[in-house]
């Protein structure tokens, strides 16, 4: 059998391979040192800021809006909107905690206050500025927005929305029946009777038990539908 001599593997001496990382280390440790030293302050400055800022500005917002919302619910709007000599009403709240959930929810419970108050610029100002991910919230925000732009007589506008609403949580019987009643009775005043009956056609179809439903019957037969 004939004899094989290996080849030895080539290899780099122990001592070149420190050699090589500690010229490196010799060459870069200034830049290595700045990285480093900007990676500990970002995560330090973002610990302080969660701890230091972001939870005392959350756990404050919360307190304002809660106040503000007292007076939503006592019917105080001036006070909701403005605030008192001590606590913030929901424009400041906006301004003063922006980027907590408490100010986007200010703009909410601002839109429906101006709402109220009957300016209809601001309520749209502000309730199309809000978002939530929570359906029934949305739907809710959706129908106010769609009530200040029927009040400014953008009415193709608001039916749009009232059907947008009625369909986000469509199990709220009370509610969608009468987002969709609103759209069917703009459509109708606009002219546009296909649109209206198909809205007054699902509140029969799917809500016969609602309010809306009890009676959506009369809108039809005065389009020309009839069972």
């Amino acid at each position: 059998m004939a004899d094989h001599k290996q080849t030895p593997v080539e290899s780099v001496p122990e001592v070149e391979i420190v050699d090589r990382v500690t010229g490196f280390w010799q060459k870069n440790s200034k830049n290595i040192a700045i990285a480093l030293g900007a990676v500990v302050v970002l995560a330090g400055g973002f610990a302080a800021y969660k701890y230091f800022i972001s939870g005392p500005k959350m756990e404050k917002s919360n307190e304002a809006i809660f106040r503000a919302e007292n007076y939503f619910r006592l019917d105080s709007l001036q006070l909701a909107l403005n605030g008192d000599a001590t606590n913030p009403g929901f424009i400041k709240i906006m301004d003063k905690y922006s980027g907590t959930p408490a100010a986007n929810l200010a703009k909410f419970y601002a839109g429906a206050s101006y709402l109220r108050l009957g300016d209809y610029k601001n309520a749209e100002k502000y309730l199309k500025d809000f978002s939530t991910p929570a359906v029934q919230v949305n739907a809710r925000a959706k129908s106010l927005l769609a009530d200040a732009y029927a009040e400014q007589g953008k009415k193709e506008e608001a039916a749009k929305l009232y059907r947008e609403a009625a369909g986000l949580f469509d199990k709220d019987e009370f509610n969608s029946s009468e987002y969709l009643f609103r759209a069917g009775y703009l459509y109708e005043s606009l002219g546009k009777n296909s649109e209206a009956i198909e809205a007054y056609k699902i509140i029969k179809e799917k809500y016969p038990r609602s309010e809306r439903g009890f009676e959506v019957d009369k809108y039809l037969a005065r389009l020309g539908e009839t069972q």
